[in-house]
């Protein structure tokens, strides 16, 4: 992973979903990427959000209720006032933890793993200049979905910064795909969101297709409402609740390359376990 080029990784790699968090350790928060980075995670996974006067904070939108346990929005507030806020945890309680400025959350895990930005369509001109300003091109990977005027956005201002678009099963996958295979942007792969195995952006069909271009396929086993499935059955707590090869073996065996997961240390043991690398029978030969 030394050059952060996520097309030369022969594992599939792990992503912890806003790292690794428990107890009074929150989510977004760089002592929950600290965790992740330690029980296995190759990638992390952040959100940003802006603020009124321009700031970049490490922050789900609209999230303010749950997490700050007050009615507000952080979008229509100065960077100041927000950096007076503490997080709460998942079981209500105050933490003290600050809502982390994007700015030190790069520099903290400059080298150190893959960094994978989320609602980078809400501000993808802003993103890329703090990225430029690390020097962390390579070690970034952009995400949102493939809305024409952010693809726009992205060929003029950030061309070499590595690119995953989403897609539910309601797009047609290969028109995406053969669409942004002509683009001049780094596209690297796909993040795949489906609610039953029969979707087209899981058939073997197309997986073995954008595998045959180069690129990649990454799965969500996370679960942040039971009532909007992001990969079917294919869950985490599928696996955590007795059936691993289902919830997490059933990514590995159709091809995916990348599972984001909030149980990183339980699904790098999973994985260990059952010597699931993607590119076992590669380096065979």
């Amino acid at each position: 992973m030394e050059n952060f080029n996520i097309l030369n990784e022969k594992e599939i790699v792990i992503c912890a979903h806003q790292g690794s968090y428990s107890g009074n350790i929150p989510g977004n928060s760089i002592v929950a990427f600290d965790i992740a980075i330690r029980q296995g995670a190759q990638m992390i996974e952040l959100d940003v959000t802006k603020s009124a006067d321009g700031e970049l904070f490490v922050f789900h939108p609209e999230m303010e209720r749950r997490i700050l346990k007050r009615d507000i929005d952080i979008r229509t507030m100065s960077a100041e006032k927000i950096k007076n806020f503490r997080v709460f945890n998942g079981g209500g309680g105050l933490t003290n933890e600050p809502i982390q400025l994007l700015d030190d959350v790069f520099e903290h895990l400059k080298g150190k793993c893959y960094i994978n930005v989320d609602k980078f369509a809400d501000n993808p001109c802003e993103i890329m200049e703090k990225v430029k300003k690390h020097n962390m091109v390579e070690q970034i990977i952009v995400k949102c979905d493939p809305i024409e005027s952010i693809l726009e956005k992205i060929e003029q201002t950030a061309s070499e910064v590595q690119y995953l678009t989403i897609i539910n099963d309601k797009y047609d996958p290969f028109k995406v795909h053969a669409d942004l295979m002509k683009r001049t942007i780094n596209y690297v792969g796909l993040e795949v969101v489906f609610s039953d195995d029969s979707a087209p952006n899981v058939s073997d069909k197309f997986i073995d297709t954008v595998h045959s271009d180069g690129k990649l396929i990454w799965g969500n086993a996370i679960l942040f409402d039971s009532r909007y499935l992001l990969a079917g059955l294919h869950s985490d707590d599928t696996a955590l609740g007795g059936n691993p090869d289902l919830g997490w073996g059933w990514f590995v065996d159709k091809g995916f390359d990348i599972i984001q997961t909030d149980w990183t240390r339980e699904l790098k043991m999973y994985l260990k376990s059952k010597a699931k690398l993607h590119y076992e029978s590669v380096d065979a030969n």
